[in-house]
């Protein structure tokens, strides 16, 4: 695998539009699955890369799909889908190297994957049953983080340390354009640029903040807000795979090298709700997320690598096949795991105890206990 950049000295060309009036982005694979060239950003990859990037997505929308259903059977209590954002979560994670450090959202699902994070300890946080569950330093992937945008100044701050300990090494913080709102963000870039920092920003603009669409969000394109803050910002199609692959790489070796922070805009769709808990189609229309079925990441590679001849029926049948094994690994496991302590969010709110604590236990429990006795006999 090889990366060429020169973009990372100024800011891509994304305020203006494209013909049909598509944001101007960088893109190396078309929605049609045709390869082209960008005057920037290059990547040579090898057909068994190539394979493993469409093997990484599969394997990535199964697993997300399977917690969809274990969510809606009651086994997790809520699940926050990736639907149509693989490409840009499966691209960047496999930019990183080992020893760069990664700090999540709660979306994150396919960075966790190319970071060696086994699903179920994700679908264990969402049953509740854990806090995480994985060794945040084992994998250089920090625990979720559900308060919005607070993970940003995380990453700073650890960026700041690496580099202060004479690491080579980068950081990387994802966040969506609803969190570019929040404060902590912009005080994630401030502290960055000032001191220089080795963090690359990603924000998935998925398009929607919950209910909220992104031109409620910022009145210029997302990426360009770090100019003001005074390093490069720049716009990836994000659901190409390839593209996002080459920008974040190039960010991140731009980092390592002393060049400072850099915000990376993969412009991609949230095909699916927010979370379980949320109905899209109460305030977006059906016609949007056909526009952008059309632009699928998983689709437009397969394409590309079937009329390259790189990957056939045998070589698809064998991913299928191995979506079906990963599936039935977590639909088991997760069925599995014990049930929550239901009672367990009273313990530690005080450490010498609380009357209003006790009196909120005991209208929980007797809450509880009125389930058990509609079912007895049964």
């Amino acid at each position: 695998m090889s990366v060429k950049s020169t973009a990372a000295r100024r800011t891509t060309r994304g305020g203006a539009k494209r013909r049909g009036g598509e944001p101007e982005l960088v893109q190396l694979l078309t929605p049609e699955g045709k390869r082209v060239e960008h005057s920037e950003y290059s990547i040579d990859l090898t057909p068994d890369e190539l394979r493993g990037l469409y093997r990484d997505m599969v394997l990535t929308r199964r697993f997300d799909a399977e917690a969809i259903t274990l969510q809606r059977q009651g086994e997790l209590g809520l699940w926050a889908s990736l639907l149509g954002q693989e490409a840009a979560q499966i691209g960047s994670g496999r930019a990183t190297r080992p020893d760069d450090y990664v700090f999540p959202t709660y979306r994150e699902h396919g960075v966790a994957w190319t970071r060696d994070v086994d699903p179920l300890n994700l679908l264990g946080m969402f049953r509740g049953v854990n806090h995480g569950g994985w060794d945040p330093n084992e994998n250089n992937f920090h625990l979720y983080t559900i308060v919005i945008g607070s993970q940003t100044l995380h990453a700073t701050g650890y960026a700041m340390g690496i580099a202060k300990d004479g690491a080579d090494s980068a950081v990387i913080a994802y966040f969506g354009d609803g969190a570019s709102s929040q404060g902590d963000v912009a005080e994630a870039f401030t502290f960055a640029a000032v001191y220089n920092a080795p963090v690359v920003f990603f924000c998935q603009n998925n398009q929607w903040a919950i209910s909220e669409p992104t031109e409620k969000q910022s009145r210029v394109p997302i990426y360009q807000r770090s100019a003001g803050f005074g390093f490069p910002g720049v716009r990836v199609d994000g659901n190409d795979v390839l593209a996002v692959l080459a920008v974040t790489k190039a960010a991140l070796e731009r980092a390592r090298t002393g060049q400072g922070p850099m915000l990376v805009e993969a412009f991609t769709y949230r095909m699916g709700a927010h979370t379980t808990t949320d109905d899209p189609t109460r305030y977006r229309a059906d016609e949007e997320r056909e526009q952008w079925e059309a632009k699928d990441p998983i689709l437009r590679l397969r394409t590309y690598l079937e009329a390259e001849g790189l990957a056939d029926e045998e070589y698809y049948a064998s991913i299928d096949q191995e979506s079906d094994a990963l599936a039935k690994r977590v639909r088991d496991g997760v069925r599995t795991m014990p049930n929550p302590d239901t009672m367990a969010i009273f313990e530690n709110v005080y450490a010498d105890g609380h009357a209003l604590v006790d009196e909120e236990r005991a209208q929980f429990a007797e809450y509880l206990a009125s389930f058990a006795d509609e079912t007895e006999g049964h």
